[in-house]
């Protein structure tokens, strides 16, 4: 009697393996971005290297910070303190600031302390959590404020308000303090660290310049081909920025991890072709039935 071979174990395994793959595919691809945005995930500090020992009073005097950099000042409660430290695309920025308050002898009541982040246009940026703003009571040594801005974008909308490459700005000062309490010494210390999110966050375009100090003046007096400057001053100053930045410098805009997430979207969808054809062209021609009808 002859015997018929019977591919069905061999297609059955096929499709097992098929589906496990496909099922564990689906895991990363699904599970990678939770992890990547939970709250609960610790920003690891780019470093911890030892930053100045100074703050600036305005914008234009801002200390400029290293990315992971900590910095320290001497003050006066009601002073106005700045910092300036560069965030790239793909990054998103932490500010911690510690308040040494004077001895609780010699303060009146409670203080307010609030920290606030602006970009480089000034734009004030939301904190996605964190302790912005913290009261201090009378008898408290120090205070804690925290900032975690929201993912860096490598391009916006002009309308919209979101973090872009570039230069931001720590302000730290009091916001409630009672009058006889001005002027005491104070000691601060600000930390910044940053915690790559990926490409779940980036954009479909790239800025040309970072937002950083003096980019639209500068590059009004950058030469052209002729050798000329764009507003006729050959004696034009070069570009000074005031925060530097990211020590393996911005990123180009061309990558991104979405080229993988890309890559492996190809992949699923092959591989599900693949196993919906294997479930719909059926089994053959049966046994019984001779060639040519």
């Amino acid at each position: 009697m002859l015997t018929t071979p019977r591919p069905r174990r061999t297609r059955g395994i096929r499709r097992a393996l098929t589906g496990a793959l496909l099922a564990g595919l689906t895991l990363l691809t699904t599970a990678s971005p939770a992890v990547a945005d939970d709250p609960s995930a610790s920003a690891s500090p780019a470093g911890d290297e030892a930053g100045p020992t100074e703050a600036g009073t305005t914008f234009r005097t801002a200390t400029p910070l290293k990315q992971g950099q900590s910095g320290i000042a001497q003050a006066s409660a009601g002073d106005y303190l700045y910092w300036v430290f560069p965030a790239d695309a793909g990054q998103r920025p932490t500010v911690r600031a510690t308040v040494k308050l004077p001895e609780s002898a010699a303060r009146r009541g409670t203080s307010t302390w609030q920290v606030d982040v602006y970009d480089g246009l000034r734009r004030r940026q939301a904190c996605m959590y964190g302790h912005q703003t913290r009261k201090a009571a009378a008898d408290a040594a120090t205070v804690e404020l925290s900032c975690v801005l929201r993912p860096v974008r490598s391009w916006s909308e002009p309308w919209a308000n979101d973090p872009l490459p570039g230069s931001y700005y720590i302000r730290l000062t009091v916001v409630d303090l009672p009058a006889a309490d001005l002027g005491l010494p104070v000691g601060v210390q600000v930390r910044t660290s940053f915690k790559e999110v990926g490409g779940s966050h980036d954009g479909d375009g790239t800025l040309s310049e970072p937002l950083l100090p003096g980019v639209s003046v500068a590059s009004t007096n950058e030469t052209n081909e002729t050798g000329e400057t764009g507003d006729g001053d050959s004696s034009a100053a070069p570009r000074t920025v005031a925060a530097g930045e990211p020590e393996d410098g911005w990123a180009s805009g061309w990558w991104t991890d979405r080229w993988l997430w890309t890559a492996g979207g190809g992949v699923l969808a092959a591989l599900a072709a693949v196993f919906g054809y294997s479930l719909t062209r059926g089994r053959g021609r049966p046994s019984h039935v001779p060639p040519g009808i």
